[in-house]
């Protein structure tokens, strides 16, 4: 089995250099994927480096919104996502028509959307954030009241570190949300001597529970700065494999076994080497919609 994964990833190097491709994984990616990429990073932070890249292609290894991130900000190079299906319930809990719906309603909000979400919904948008930057993009408005979409628990985040009026949208991130203060406990139990640290997509609950909050960019900078020797890591798997590769002296464990997203673990390296070799399934945004969901994100990048 070890030869044929060897053989596959030789398959896939060979193709990356043929179509001049370049492989992006996201930090909630299994191993081997991960193994396979030349960046392994967030969403946005894997956008960015889609846009800045001298690659033709793009093959973008994690759920649909973000291949779509991917295709706005590059419209000029072929965008691969190898698990057409894998989608993003949080990025599904919104609509355009329901978007617009809610602004009737706050007039006077200015939208802040969370760069998980669809690319249409990002168009009747304001302003985009990440999970690292939504504080300090909501601060750096001059709105008094914002309409934050669609992840309630960030936005619950963000509400408690600003003066503004934050309205929320009734969504969330289905693997964070199933985490429980129980589980924290739990998991302070079976490491007694472990820091806890959360994803602020977690319930605000189990957000006051731990020493530290922070985006998987924040998690991957605190966990190789820190003194501290063991971590019990409340995000999404996937994370825990970087984590112990980067610091190979410390000790991460995982807050809760649910914390898994089906959607991230489609993607194999077979359907990575299917992508490049056919170069489908190819993801692109209509102009219209590309044009405008374009500018929140351009101008989430010069807010702070």
């Amino acid at each position: 089995m070890e030869e044929e994964k060897k053989a596959l990833f030789q398959r896939i190097q060979e193709l990356k250099r043929r179509h001049n491709a370049v492989i992006l994984a996201h930090n909630y990616q299994s191993e081997e994927v991960q193994d396979a990429a030349d960046f392994v990073g967030d969403s946005f932070e894997l956008s960015r480096i889609a846009a800045q890249s001298g690659a033709d292609v793009i093959v973008f290894c994690g759920v649909y919104f973000m291949a779509e991130v991917a295709a706005i900000l590059a419209p000029d190079k072929i965008v691969l996502l190898p698990e057409i299906l894998a989608g993003c319930p949080l990025a599904d809990m919104i609509t355009s028509e329901t978007l617009r719906e809610k602004k009737k309603q706050h007039p006077a909000a200015m939208v802040v959307t969370y760069i998980n979400s669809p690319a249409v919904v990002k168009a009747d948008s304001d302003i985009c954030v990440t999970s690292s930057n939504a504080v300090s993009v909501v601060n750096s408005l001059e709105a008094e009241e914002v309409l934050f979409v669609p992840d309630m628990n960030l936005g619950s985040f963000v509400a408690g570190q600003t003066d503004k009026r934050v309205i929320l949208w009734d969504g969330y991130c289905v693997t964070h949300h199933r985490v429980r203060p129980a589980d924290v406990a739990a998991a302070r139990a079976s490491h007694p001597d472990a820091v806890v640290m959360v994803h602020p997509e977690c319930r605000p609950d189990v957000v006051k529970t731990a020493d530290y909050v922070f985006s998987t960019g924040g998690m991957i900078k605190f966990a190789r700065e820190t003194e501290h020797k063991k971590i019990i890591v409340g995000t999404e798997m996937g994370l825990i494999y970087r984590l112990q590769k980067e610091n190979p002296d410390k000790q991460f464990y995982l807050l809760s076994q649910g914390l898994i997203c089906p959607n991230m673990k489609f993607t194999n390296l077979e359907k990575v080497y299917k992508a490049l070799e056919t170069l489908q399934p190819r993801i692109t945004v209509p102009q219209p919609i590309r044009d405008l969901a374009r500018r929140p994100l351009e101008l989430m990048l010069v807010a702070v």
